[in-house]
């Protein structure tokens, strides 16, 4: 299937200023590339782009004063399949984990490990380990964490979500990934685009969306805390230690945002077209 996606920020600046976006699909997804989905300023002004330490593609910036806009579309292939599941796969031990896992058993802003240790593993060192320990964490988060925009806190940690019990999709996945790391299983924040295909209407307003990724058997594979279901299309835009390695976009002076728009739609009865193999110019 192909599937158009994109967003639309809108900000009131009252000063020129500068700003860092990750707006674009990951490089992962190039290969399903059909329209690139360039970021567009308007007005227009210079946009420098780089891949920070994560290997995420992030647009510099500085923004004018007054109303300034963000936008991108594009279209891309998506296998029409929901979100793959591997459930023989294994936990390692710690000492046979890849070097570049282990930064994501440590604490960092949002994943407060050593507050939660003690009681992730009085709930979750019992049973099966693995996959389904990881599933385990999910269906609790899922059932223990109400979501709702209106408690939405930009500074609430995964300690703060488990005692208040409500949160955004951001909370959702920051507690999980608290409680595998706990647990000695690797996991890492991730944000990006969702889309709303097969799901029962009504549909809230389109948003970006955040869930993790856990390392077992030797790869990573994708757990969603907050709907706790298979999806269709899904896209990476950014991952990180946890939410303060990707904002979407990050200001660097007083901003207000006056807009807000996310699309993740299937385009019907679309014929995808054959492969260019012109790679996308920020990769």
């Amino acid at each position: 299937m192909l599937i158009r996606l994109g967003c639309r920020l809108e900000f009131r600046l009252l000063q020129p200023t500068p700003l860092i976006a990750m707006l674009n699909v990951h490089y992962t997804r190039f290969n399903d590339v059909v329209q690139q989905d360039d970021l567009v300023a308007d007005p227009g002004i210079p946009l420098a782009g780089y891949r920070d330490g994560f290997g995420n593609w992030c647009t510099r910036m500085l923004a004018p004063a007054g109303d300034f806009v963000l936008s991108s579309n594009g279209v891309f292939r998506d296998t029409g399949q929901p979100d793959p599941v591997a459930l023989s796969a294994h936990q390692h031990e710690v000492q046979e984990l890849p070097f570049h896992t282990l930064v994501y058993l440590l604490g960092s802003r949002y994943c407060d490990t050593d507050l939660l240790s003690e009681q992730a593993w009085q709930m979750f060192s019992q049973g099966e380990a693995g996959w389904a320990r990881v599933q385990r964490i999910c269906d609790f988060v899922q059932t223990h964490v109400t979501f709702n925009y209106q408690h939405a806190k930009a500074t609430r940690t995964a300690s703060q979500t488990l005692a208040e019990g409500v949160g955004v999709c951001r909370d959702f996945a920051h507690l999980a990934i608290t409680l595998c790391r706990c647990m000695n299983i690797p996991a890492r924040y991730c944000t990006g685009y969702l889309s709303d295909i097969g799901e029962p209407l009504p549909h809230p307003a389109g948003d970006f969306a955040a869930w993790m990724e856990v390392y077992l058997d030797g790869q990573w594979h994708m757990f969603d805390p907050r709907n706790n279901a298979r999806r269709y299309a899904r896209f990476l835009v950014a991952r990180g230690r946890d939410a303060a390695d990707v904002p979407l976009t990050q200001t660097f002076g007083p901003a207000t945002m006056t807009g807000f728009e996310v699309w993740t739609d299937e385009i019907p009865n679309a014929d995808p077209p054959p492969l260019t193999g012109q790679e996308p110019t920020h990769d």
